[in-house]
């Protein structure tokens, strides 16, 4: 496969499968989800998303040479960055958890409910479009440069991709499930789930030509997004796993999701 078409085909799967998993509005009611099940769904997905911040983005960006400060200084702002960037749009975009019910951001009446809940997936969704797309743009610098490399990174940027979109498809039917309670139209929670996803591949595009054509802030960039994706594990997966019982399944769920992008990232990129 050649090195553009494994990158469109990676970047396709992190929104088909946020499509696949709002497309099961039309089968399943509301409540099919259960707080069980949800928590199942939520630990599955943070594990995933802590494994790629951690192999995928991190421990790159630490293995990238720079002469103007230490590398682990680099990571550490860059990720630090990456949890501000998210924590502003936290306060300032008007949004609503829908697991929690809780409203966050600035308040704004005019906005529907709807609308709200809309903003706060697609808030999830820009770190992991990210994710991928500078996942990709150093696999392709490394194939412009001849690097023997190369190979094994556009593997490894396809596994994330893949990774990601496996918790795409349950986070997906968490969205457009609940959207389905508030509007009562299976067609519109069905767009409303698939557009929330569309700002992922928007988001690896531009992530993919920064890391590609301004090599400088390749590592930058890595640690950055790998900062986005721990705030949102840390500010809204981590409390919906453990909310409401005392049970572990969402935690085995986590520890399984981790090891399963583990799996996908190392031995097989």
């Amino acid at each position: 496969m050649s090195p553009v078409l494994n990158s469109i085909l990676g970047i396709s799967i992190i929104f088909l499968c946020t499509t696949l998993g709002s497309s099961f509005v039309f089968f399943l009611k509301r409540d099919s989800i259960t707080p069980k099940l949800n928590r199942i769904f939520m630990g599955f997905a943070a594990g995933i998303m802590l494994s790629a911040s951690v192999f995928s983005l991190i421990m790159p960006a630490l293995e990238t040479e720079v002469t103007y400060m230490p590398n682990y200084a680099l990571v550490a702002i860059a990720v630090l960055a990456g949890a501000g960037f998210l924590w502003g749009i936290d306060k300032l975009a008007p949004h609503i958890h829908s697991a929690t019910n809780e409203e966050e951001g600035h308040k704004a009446n005019k906005i529907s409910r709807t609308t709200k809940m809309f903003i706060a997936v697609t808030i999830h969704n820009i770190p992991e479009g990210l994710s991928v797309g500078i996942a990709y743009g150093v696999a392709l610098a490394a194939v412009a440069a001849g690097l023997d490399s190369a190979t094994g990174l556009l593997t490894g940027a396809l596994m994330l991709a893949i990774g990601i979109g496996m918790q795409n498809i349950p986070e997906g039917a968490a969205v457009a499930l609940p959207i389905v309670g508030e509007t009562c139209h299976k067609g519109k929670a069905f767009l409303f789930g698939t557009f929330s996803g569309a700002v992922e591949p928007i988001a690896a595009v531009l992530g993919l030509f920064l890391a590609l054509f301004i090599e400088p802030i390749m590592p930058w960039a890595l640690a950055f997004a790998a900062g986005c994706m721990l705030y949102v594990i840390a500010e809204e997966m981590i409390p919906e796993i453990q909310s409401g019982s005392v049970s572990h399944e969402g935690v085995w769920s986590f520890m399984i999701g981790f090891v399963v992008m583990l799996v996908l990232d190392t031995a097989l990129g």
